[in-house]
């Protein structure tokens, strides 16, 4: 059975004051429990970074609620992580989740050059970096000396890979310092056939990003509500995008498509979308699926 899957983004944003991976091991651990909850929840990796109070993942799903699904694991498993090793509880409480469709080819590239820049958060270089999935894509990594994970017994997938759960058929592998390597667990050819099998074009995209356009984009539109005016300017630039035409001239079938997209990707309310697409509290909710 062929399964159809779609491009996601999902962010973790942190509490400003508080830092959630502190040291390598933490670093570490994040980066495995991506991969663990990716293949508990059926879905792809294909380029993440961890930083000290959040972390980034493109992935391939087949639905929303799988790629929620996922967002969900990672909180609730490095949460359990966290709470053994510092005895600090709640302290995940307040970490947002969020997973988010990306809509267009200029969306998918622009987010997937976005995830490596978040290196540049621990001042680092976005090549040298070690908590990203940048070296997997045009197959940068390829160390020698590595440990099959399917080879581990089950006291070594505790110690190494820090879960109990069966990984016997899984590719990945661990580097000399038994850390995931990224080309062995992301798909580094759906990156590499966005950006046209070029990695010159890939490392331009990377290097000229807007980068402050993509962070309102993928995580600061999702989280703060907004006036009607700026919904109302976003939505219209979505109407262009996706259809050539202002929302005035759009007939309902069209606003029909947008509208989930819409409540998804900003934080609204069906009110503010009743006034912004001028349609009755009644039909936004039932398009919605709240009534």
């Amino acid at each position: 059975m062929v399964m159809y899957v779609k491009p996601f983004h999902v962010s973790m944003e942190g509490l400003e004051t508080a830092v959630l991976c502190r040291d390598d091991e933490d670093f570490d651990v994040m980066v495995k429990v991506l991969c663990v909850c990716a293949k508990r929840k059926n879905v792809i990796i294909v380029i993440y970074v961890v930083v000290s109070n959040h972390c980034h993942i493109a992935l391939l799903s087949s639905c929303q609620e799988d790629s929620d699904a996922y967002a969900l694991e990672i909180k609730r498993m490095y949460s359990m992580w966290f709470s053994r090793k510092y005895g600090e509880k709640g302290i995940m409480k307040n970490v947002d989740m969020k997973a988010l469709p990306l809509e267009n080819d200029w969306h998918v590239r622009n987010a997937l050059a976005y995830i490596p820049r978040n290196a540049l958060d621990n001042g680092c270089n976005v090549n040298e970096y070690r908590w990203s999935g940048y070296r997997a894509m045009f197959c940068v990594d390829s160390p020698k000396d590595v440990i099959r994970v399917s080879s581990l017994n089950k006291r070594q997938r505790l110690e190494m890979m820090h879960t109990g759960e069966d990984l016997r058929n899984v590719p990945w592998l661990l580097d000399s310092d038994g850390h995931l390597v990224p080309s062995s667990f992301c798909d580094h050819c759906y990156l590499e056939q966005v950006f046209e099998n070029d990695q010159a074009f890939f490392m331009k995209v990377v290097g000229g990003q807007n980068s402050a356009e993509m962070k309102n984009i993928l995580t600061e539109l999702p989280r703060k509500m907004r006036v009607d005016s700026e919904v109302f300017k976003s939505v219209q630039e979505i109407c262009l995008r996706w259809f050539s035409s202002s929302l005035d001239q759009l007939p309902e079938e069209k606003k029909i498509r947008i509208i989930p997209y819409v409540y998804r990707t900003m934080k609204t309310t069906v009110p503010q979308l009743a006034r912004i697409f001028g349609m009755e509290r009644e039909r936004i909710a039932g398009i919605l699926g709240k009534i």
